[in-house]
């Protein structure tokens, strides 16, 4: 399995990915960047995969958005998601 992205400001787990920033961000960083002003709350971020952490369809913006979790089309289709366990398998099947 690859290594998991960290948050660029802090090195926490990364769980969204702002598009105009260029950045992978934990969920505190991500408020405190976007939730500092106005222009900042416009960017469109993605919510990353919790398996594969590729960014997902699921997109929003605003000053602080609420943590939850999202899986890529990708890991649904290959079975990487496992939701009646609530856990993550290899990313991909990897090593299976």
């Amino acid at each position: 399995m690859k290594e998991k992205k960290p948050c660029q400001l802090c090195d926490n787990l990364a769980t969204m990915y702002c598009e105009p920033d260029q950045a992978n961000l934990c969920w505190d960083c991500d408020s405190r960047v976007h939730g500092g002003n106005f222009l900042a709350a416009k960017h469109q971020r993605n919510l990353l995969c919790r398996s594969c952490q590729s960014p997902t369809l699921w997109s929003a913006l605003g000053p602080r958005l609420a943590p939850m979790a999202s899986v890529c089309e990708k890991c649904v289709g290959c079975g990487a998601w496992d939701d009646r366990s609530d856990s993550t398998r290899s990313s991909h099947g990897e090593g299976e």
